[in-house]
């Protein structure tokens, strides 16, 4: 993420950010995808908030020693340098389109239009919703776990009620999804009911209140392990859980 700096003030006016899946991080196996995985820490080493780049320069020697830090390292630190540089060329690139913008259009202009996207996406959510009814499922997982899912519309405020009670306590398999997996699951799921061809953004969840039990399998506590929680269980979540709960089997009824 890099913050998006206004040219006249130095205030910070919007962020970019860019998102990949990398080769390896560590772990127990080459890729950082182990089957067997118990812990968090056996999945790769762990970064929380740290600065990549500081006036300007790419923090490489500082990442470098983080990537090799914790029982289990990352095995090729110099394709992982790499992509991290490629990301920051990316969202340097952002921030030049950014200012490119804000110069052609007005900081003011961009921001509004920025919210048009958001209150369409909103609304075509909206829309929805006016078409749904209540659901819930159960989907059973092969080790014995369970998600549970409930959607309780409220026509009034043509917003949803998207709750998990019921599913499964965190595992000690690798099974575990993270809360934000969980949250993406439940936006995409919301997102391909909406016909019109809009851009995936934040507005497609503001009519929605997601419910996630904390410490279960949808939202775990650390050290849990993830992995296939990311690739596994959020399949579960929208194929298996989200659109059975609409009673046909595909999506969420209209009615």
């Amino acid at each position: 993420m890099t913050p998006v700096c206004d040219e006249a003030t130095g205030d910070i006016s919007f962020y970019t950010a860019s998102r990949g899946h990398h080769a390896d991080i560590g772990g127990i196996t080459p890729g950082s995808m182990p089957p067997d995985s118990r812990t968090v820490e056996e999945e790769g080493v762990l970064i929380d908030d740290f600065l990549l780049v500081e006036a300007g320069r790419f923090r490489e020697a500082e990442m470098r020693a983080l990537l090799a830090s914790g029982a289990y390292p990352a095995r090729n630190p110099d394709q992982s340098i790499a992509d991290l540089a490629a990301q920051v060329a990316a969202n340097a690139k952002g921030v030049e389109e950014l200012h490119r913008m804000t110069r052609d259009f007005g900081r003011d202009v961009v921001h509004a239009y920025m919210d048009h996207v958001q209150d369409n996406a909103e609304e075509q959510v909206r829309r929805v919703l006016d078409r749904l009814k209540d659901g819930r499922f159960v989907y059973e997982m092969d080790d014995g776990s369970r998600i549970a899912v409930a959607v309780t519309i409220d026509a009034n405020s043509r917003s949803a009620r998207v709750d998990f009670p019921g599913t499964s306590a965190q595992l000690a398999s690798n099974f575990n999804a993270p809360s934000a997996v969980c949250r993406a699951a439940v936006l995409y799921v919301f997102r391909t009911l909406v016909e019109d061809d809009i851009p995936m953004n934040e507005g497609c969840l503001k009519p929605l209140e997601i419910v996630i039990p904390p410490g279960s399998m949808l939202s775990p506590r650390y050290p849990a392990a993830v992995v296939a929680g990311n690739v596994e269980t959020s399949q579960c979540i929208t194929r298996r859980a989200l659109w059975r709960a609409g009673g046909d089997g595909r999506r969420p009824r209209a009615r």
